[in-house]
């Protein structure tokens, strides 16, 4: 599997082409946190998704739905404006 690293500062500069280029190759992206943390973004396709798993979290893990309602009680950022 071809696994393409990139640091947070080139996501930063052009994140709508490097996702793209991301979901088009359909290869993982590894971003290196300034802290040397390491995140992956892997593109999936909308008839990869499954509603029933995310319905099993929501019943079975509690952690999942405390993540759930802190997110809904966060305000709403632009992904975009977010990153630069």
């Amino acid at each position: 599997m071809n696994i393409q690293m990139i640091p947070l500062s080139q996501l930063q500069m052009d994140p709508q082409r490097i996702l793209s280029d991301c979901c088009d190759s359909g290869h993982p992206l590894v971003v290196q946190l300034p802290d040397e943390r390491l995140v992956t973004i892997q593109s999936i396709e909308p008839s990869d998704t499954d509603d029933s798993l995310v319905n099993d979290l929501l019943e079975s893990n509690a952690a999942f739905r405390a993540l759930v309602a802190k997110s809904k009680a966060s305000p709403r950022k632009d992904f975009l404006a977010s990153c630069g």
